[in-house]
């Protein structure tokens, strides 16, 4: 009979939850009904200068409280090389060891090949790629190192370290979405390689890409379009992307490693 993996430490690291509505803190209600407890990283000059919105993290946190998980806060600019290490740093202080890396953080802002401003794409790289490969190789040193083989069983006459999951979010979107969508095809070829990289230590790494999520961005019309390119007439929610990530880092998930997963119920970008 084949062995299961063994069950991950249940805690976990989330970025990217500055907003109630939107995928972070999906994500976060999900991992916290299945017993997770968790650090939720958050950057609120990102919500009021790109969303427009106030961070209303702290309210999601006393709910997630309320449910008797221990939840810690962790405000920090992604853009700043020294942040990410002190994230995992601070939850793992918190929390104890780690058990997933959850990264829905991300810079957007719209520009196109003619009018991104160097300042733009290289917060982009900044935010998208090199803090997720900081928060990766953070994550993978706190993780113990342990006899695994090559398919990620637990080899005869032994037993895996714990390990751990790391999940990114990524996306299409590239046309006048440039520096987004570049750096997030950057990401998806970082965390893939993890699962190879990483073996040593147990941890198992995917993409997902959920299409299109309205998390307060969209408008009627872009609501309307996007559902007409989805062969069910509609959209996904926040929901649909945490029920994923809750699998992934589930141990019936954990067969599943080095993939980039499309999660998006059908949607296509149909040729210009």
């Amino acid at each position: 009979m084949p062995l299961r993996s063994p069950a991950l430490p249940r805690t976990a690291l989330l970025t990217g939850v500055g907003r109630r509505r939107g995928i972070g803190a999906a994500i976060a209600r999900g991992l916290a009904a299945d017993g997770f407890d968790l650090a939720l990283s958050f950057h609120a000059d990102y919500d009021r200068r790109v969303l427009r919105e106030d961070s209303d993290v702290e309210l999601l946190a006393e709910e997630l409280r309320s449910q008797g998980r221990r939840i810690t806060l962790l405000p920090g600019d992604l853009s700043d090389p020294a942040v990410p290490p002190q994230l995992v740093a601070a939850a793992r202080e918190a929390l104890g060891p780690l058990g997933a890396l959850v990264m829905s953080h991300c810079e957007s802002v719209d520009s196109s090949i003619l009018n991104t401003t160097v300042e733009s794409f290289d917060r982009h790289y900044a935010v998208n790629v090199r803090a997720s490969w900081l928060l990766m190789k953070s994550f993978a040193e706190q993780v113990p190192l342990g006899p695994v083989s090559p398919d990620g069983t637990a080899p005869a006459g032994g037993a895996t370290a714990a390990g751990g999951a790391v999940i990114a979010l990524t996306s299409d979107h590239t046309a006048y979405n440039l520096p987004y969508g570049a750096t997030k095809g950057a990401l998806d070829r970082l965390v893939l390689a993890g699962t190879h990289e990483l073996a040593d230590r147990g941890i198992r790494t995917n993409v997902v890409n959920p299409g299109p999520i309205d998390t307060g961005w969209m408008d009627d019309g872009i609501r309307a379009a996007a559902a007409t390119q989805t062969p069910g007439g509609r959209l996904g929610s926040p929901d649909t992307v945490a029920d994923l990530v809750r699998f992934l880092v589930s141990e019936q998930g954990a067969w599943i490693r080095g993939q980039l997963l499309l999660s998006n119920g059908g949607f296509s970008t149909p040729a210009v």
